[in-house]
């Protein structure tokens, strides 16, 4: 069975900085894309970044653009989301997510394309 585990999250104070881990466990995931969403109280899960299965193409959702960069390790398959400058509404569990669909890169920010979740890791911006 496949698991993603994230690892990273914590409290931070507004302007600092945070950097989120995503590795996979079990049967070896491969040419998968990965992203990662967040869900703040009371709010819809969104999406966050996304990468391609080689790397070379990222996207990211506005609210983020300059300030997060996703990036992925393929030595350990591991994906990474460096996030800056942090606010209080970054606050939320961010998520990561795998997937292998053949419309991701045109639906990549839909939660239906991806079909293996992690258990999520909080984060926390004090103002």
């Amino acid at each position: 069975q496949v698991r993603l585990v994230e690892s990273g999250g914590g409290l931070v104070q507004a302007g600092g900085s945070l950097r989120l881990s995503c590795a996979a466990s079990g049967r070896t995931l491969s040419n998968d894309a990965r992203a990662w969403f967040r869900q703040a109280p009371g709010k819809v899960r969104e999406f966050v970044a996304a990468t391609s299965w080689s790397g070379s193409s990222t996207v990211y959702t506005d609210s983020v653009k300059g300030r997060f960069t996703i990036s992925r390790d393929s030595a350990d398959n591991t994906v990474y989301l460096q996030m800056n400058s942090l606010k209080a509404e970054d606050t939320a569990v961010y998520y990561c997510a795998a997937s292998w669909s053949t419309f991701w890169a045109i639906k990549y920010r839909e939660s239906s394309q991806y079909t293996v979740w992690g258990q999520g890791t909080q984060v926390t911006v004090s103002s």
